[in-house]
């Protein structure tokens, strides 16, 4: 799951600001500009000096001055939040929108690791069976194909059904019973 660099400084800001006092919160928000306005300033200078020199992009200052931006605003908030409750220290839990934003990038999570076991558990199924590529000659292929088209289904689902009722005698010798496919 990726965050978004707002979804970053949240959960940075609400860790590290946790029993912070309200004049430490704002020497954060201080330093946080300070920061936003240094990488935006690299960021500048590399884009003139790719310009100039044809060079390849280089994303890691420009993510990294979008972090500090999204940092900055959210002490800039916890700053305004701590202001206006009259708090002496920053507690997260009283916190109602970050309180918000953290369950929803806790249900966001959940979520992704959910459909990531559901994809291994696909996976997992998938190695067990078999695939394989069936050349049918013309005249068995065209009988094939009448098949499936009486059934409603498509010649690889026949073969498939097919498959499902192979049986493997004692000396190894392959039949499979007549039957009728179906739906």
């Amino acid at each position: 799951m990726i965050w978004s660099s707002e979804d970053v400084a949240r959960d940075v800001v609400r860790r590290q600001g946790a029993g912070m006092p309200a004049a430490r919160v704002a020497e954060e928000v201080a330093q946080a500009a300070v920061r936003e306005r240094e990488t935006a300033e690299e960021v500048r200078c590399r884009r003139v000096r790719r310009s100039v020199e044809g060079g390849l992009p280089a994303a890691d200052p420009e993510e990294l001055a979008e972090r500090w931006a999204a940092r900055h605003a959210e002490w800039r908030r916890v700053q305004a939040l701590v202001e206006a409750s009259g708090w002496a220290v920053y507690e997260p839990e009283r916190d109602s929108v970050g309180s918000a934003w953290a369950a929803e990038r806790t249900f966001r999570r959940e979520q992704a690791l959910a459909a990531h076991a559901a994809h291994l558990e696909r996976r997992r199924e998938a190695a067990q069976e078999v695939c394989g590529e069936v050349w049918v000659a013309a005249g068995p292929g065209r009988l094939l194909r009448q098949a499936a088209s009486r059934a409603g289904l498509t010649p690889q689902e026949v073969l498939a059904q097919l498959a499902g009722r192979v049986e493997v005698g004692e000396d190894g010798a392959v039949s499979v019973a007549p039957f009728i496919p179906s739906r």
